[in-house]
């Protein structure tokens, strides 16, 4: 045997020596992944959904503090198969007017069956383990936020304040693996931040990754840095070698803007994935490699993540946030869609009006048909396009009462605690009409009229 063969003989034998947690039997593995880092506003379904169609390998939903979803009933919305985690807030105390049920969190168990992981933020072991219990049986790994830096998350000592309470870090970890992630055979994973010093993240990263999760992504800022500031990746290969002996996948995460600068940094650094987050609020067609096309023109990824919004009933005012971002600031179309009051008006702003027949129904689910904008020139509701007005008298709810009826919520029986469902007993994903040429039932094709498809220049 040659000195070479012996050399490469060994690398190979010691590679398949490297320890490895084992994944849960319904846990994900985050080696290899490209993946939606967890944004507050920015992580809620629709934006999900979007990433997955452009490619991201995994999503990772908004935090969500332990005590908001402790309690939450957990039913399945008969119209679009979504499982939504509600309940009714506090009101401040007023009495006056009655309690709206709120939804918390939403699940499209179709579209991101072994591939949501639910991000919380928690301060304690026993309120980690019972918000982790509630969503459990819906996701496929609960991730434990210890790097957000913003006031109204490190003032209850959750996020960012865990990196200097180490001890009470590792008790919530291990606390889940073993109340939750064993018995519910998903995977446990933390977010972080770099500490000031590397002999500290070392110190810290060594503790965390022998409590038995699976996963630990690394923000690569320190906990006062802001977004515009550099990401610092000096610690990235330190952190990646302590991960990889004790068998625990390293995810990046900071100033990774595509799929394919994902890859090359997780080869440059030695990390297991890379995560995605300002650059997939901005476009989500970055998760496209360029061998695939790339970045795709604003409007088509606008008007698919339209589509999303409106087939998961989302909340008006969390779509526009997006959209907000989605569409460049210059356009004329970013005031028109800032400026809407309902899903109607928006659609219409935009000219997708072949979405009008759903928002139109939307708005009436969403209580928002008493909204309507008036638009440039508009001096009577009655003046509305006749899109418009023909999507309101083909829906019969609306043609019975004038035009201005507002149909009540339809609502399952509720489901309490986590656990599986039978897929079986749940409508497929709510589908928005679509010419009979369309063979996909599932993925939100962003086919866009020809009149008002962007004219691309050279």
């Amino acid at each position: 045997m040659t000195s070479l063969t012996a050399t490469a003989t060994a690398t190979t034998a010691a590679a398949s020596t490297v320890p490895r947690v084992p994944i849960p039997a319904k846990g994900v593995d985050y080696r290899g992944k490209v993946v939606l880092a967890p944004m507050v506003r920015s992580g809620e379904l629709p934006s999900r959904l979007l990433a997955l169609k452009y490619g991201a390998d995994l999503v990772w939903g908004p935090e969500t503090i332990d005590r908001a979803i402790i309690g939450a009933i957990r039913r399945v919305n008969p119209r679009n198969g979504t499982i939504e985690f509600t309940r009714l807030p506090s009101n401040g105390g007023r009495t006056e007017k009655a309690a709206k049920e709120s939804v918390i969190y939403r699940i499209d168990p179709a579209r991101e069956q072994g591939k949501l992981v639910y991000q919380m933020g928690t301060a304690s072991p026993d309120l980690a383990v019972q918000a982790a219990r509630v969503v459990a049986g819906d996701v496929a790994g609960i991730d434990v936020n210890s790097g957000c830096p913003k006031p109204f998350s490190t003032s209850g000592g959750m996020g960012a304040a865990l990196l200097r309470t180490p001890d009470r870090l590792v008790s919530i970890l291990e606390a889940l693996v073993r109340e939750v992630g064993q018995p519910f055979h998903i995977g446990i994973s933390v977010k972080i931040r770099i500490l000031e010093t590397p002999e500290l993240t070392e110190s810290l990263v060594s503790r965390l990754v022998a409590t038995g999760i699976t996963g630990l992504t690394v923000h690569c800022r320190t906990t006062p840095m802001r977004p515009r500031e550099r990401a610092i990746r000096d610690q990235l290969r330190m952190i990646a070698g302590i991960c990889n002996r004790a068998g625990v996948a390293c995810v990046m995460n900071g100033d990774v803007a595509s799929r394919d600068q994902a890859l090359d940094l997780m080869s440059e650094y030695g990390v297991d994935g890379a995560m995605i987050a300002t650059a997939a609020e901005a476009n989500s067609s970055c998760f496209r490699s360029e061998a695939d096309g790339g970045l795709l023109p604003w409007r088509e990824v606008a008007y698919a993540y339209m589509r999303f919004c409106i087939e998961s009933e989302n909340r008006l005012g969390n779509t526009k946030y997006l959209l907000n971002m989605l569409i460049p600031g210059k356009n004329k179309e970013f005031k028109a869609a800032k400026a809407s009051r309902t899903y109607t008006d928006c659609c219409r702003r935009l000219q997708f009006d072949d979405l009008i027949p759903a928002a139109v129904r939307l708005d009436e689910i969403l209580d928002l048909t008493g909204k309507w904008e008036l638009g440039p020139g508009d001096s009577q509701q009655d003046s509305r396009p006749q899109a418009v007005q023909n999507a309101i008298k083909s829906n019969e709810s609306a043609q019975a009462a004038g035009g201005s009826a507002i149909r009540a919520k339809a609502t399952s029986p509720a489901t309490h605690g986590p656990g599986p469902i039978r897929t079986s007993s749940i409508p497929g994903p709510a589908k928005i009409a679509r010419p009979e040429t369309e063979n996909s039932t599932i993925d939100a094709e962003a086919h866009i009229p020809a009149a008002q498809k962007p004219e691309i220049t050279a």
